[in-house]
């Protein structure tokens, strides 16, 4: 059993909690590590088509990584370091089902690298994003350095990196780093509307586009191209496409089974 985590599923909708509110959340060693365990359990569940990923208690998401532990390496170890937080979050990335980050305060170094590995991020109003480990002297590890340019743009992702700012969640709604802000009363709910929704869609069709956005980003506009042909004959060769234009043309909800 988890001692940092919490996992609890209802219907195709399951919800991953961080709890070590005492530490704000902060991703020790044995955290990720058990992040890892209970993705790749979630991702090998069938009956779950959408994850959420949260922190338990008002103040964070994950506040970053455990600095004690930091402290304590030198070259070698700390590359050991961040290849084992990358290879964990690079999982999440390339999960075939949904994971939705539900960021509920300080979302900061490697809570910050988390949300961004996650598929789609919505925040309360509290929230608050930032890399700030120019701080401490380090760079982000966990692809921090990677995943903002991608998302936000250079000029801005080297703001934030060189500087070590923190910004609000409205202003990471409008760099598009989230996709949404709420009340933080109304965080999880939200959250788990937009899983919900997203559960409802052909799960073939939507691990299709996930694995189309994931390895396209990557290669060649006319490679990129190419791979998204393949996938969409792939998509015409399932139950679900079959049963989805069924459901349009009869004007009625389609019941996808993931076949």
């Amino acid at each position: 059993m988890a001692e940092y985590l919490t996992v609890e599923q209802e219907g195709p909708v399951a919800v991953v909690t961080i709890n070590r509110p005492q530490k704000l959340n902060a991703l020790n060693t044995a955290t990720v590590m058990e992040l890892y365990q209970e993705m790749k359990a979630l991702e090998g569940n069938e009956a779950v088509r959408c994850v959420i990923l949260t922190g338990a208690g008002e103040k964070a998401f994950a506040a970053g990584a455990d600095v004690t532990e930091i402290l304590k390496h030198n070259e070698v170890s700390g590359t050991i370091f961040a290849q084992r937080g990358q290879k964990v979050f690079r999982f999440i990335e390339r999960m075939s089902k949904p994971v939705i980050a539900a960021v509920n305060g300080y979302a900061l170094g490697g809570g910050c690298e988390l949300a961004m590995a996650c598929h789609l991020r919505i925040a309360s109003e509290n929230a608050r994003f930032g890399q700030p480990e120019i701080n401490l002297g380090i760079i982000p590890g966990y692809g921090g350095t990677q995943r903002l340019p991608r998302l936000i743009g250079l000029s801005n992702a080297l703001y934030l990196l060189l500087t070590g700012e923190m910004i609000s969640a409205q202003k990471a709604l409008e760099l598009g780093l989230v996709v949404e802000v709420t009340p933080a009363g109304e965080l999880l709910k939200r959250a788990r509307e937009l899983a919900e929704q997203l559960a409802e869609k052909a799960p073939i069709a939507l691990s299709l586009i996930l694995k189309a956005v994931n390895q396209g980003m990557s290669l060649p506009l006319d490679s990129a191209l190419n791979l998204e042909a393949e996938l969409f004959g792939a998509a015409c060769n399932t139950e679900d496409m079959q049963e989805g234009i069924q459901a349009f043309l009869e004007k009625r909800k389609a019941q996808f089974k993931g076949r």
